[in-house]
C-alpha cells in the first residue's frame, strides 16, 4: 500500500485489512478518533507501537506522557508539527 492509498483508505468506514495495530491505530487518528487510535495502542509492546501511543499523547498535548512513550520507543521527537511526524509514522510503517 502506498501512502496515497492509505490516505486515501481513511474515506471508508474500517481500515483496510492488513494493517498492524499502529497503522491501524494512525487510520483512527487521521478520521478523528483519537480515543479508537489510542485504544489500539494503549498497552502495545512494541516499539512501533510506542512510538504512535507517544504521538498520540503529544495530540493530546502531554508532552510529560508523549515523552514517557517516546523513551520507551527509544525514540526522540524531531518533527514540530504534528502533521509531519504522523506522516513520517505512517511512511515508516507502511
Amino acid at each position: 500500500m502506498t501512502m496515497e492509498e492509505f490516505r486515501a483508505s481513511v474515506g471508508g468506514a474500517e481500515p483496510p485489512k492488513g494493517l498492524s495495530i499502529p497503522m491501524q491505530a494512525l487510520w483512527w487518528d487521521a478520521k478523528g478518533d483519537w480515543a479508537c487510535a489510542h485504544g489500539l495502542v494503549d498497552e502495545l509492546e512494541t516499539a512501533d507501537g510506542m512510538a504512535v501511543h507517544a504521538y498520540l499523547h503529544r495530540k493530546e498535548d502531554q508532552a510529560w506522557n508523549a515523552d514517557y512513550w517516546y523513551k520507551r520507543a527509544g525514540r526522540r521527537f524531531h518533527r514540530p508539527e504534528l502533521e509531519d511526524e504522523w506522516k513520517a509514522l505512517a511512511e515508516g510503517l507502511l
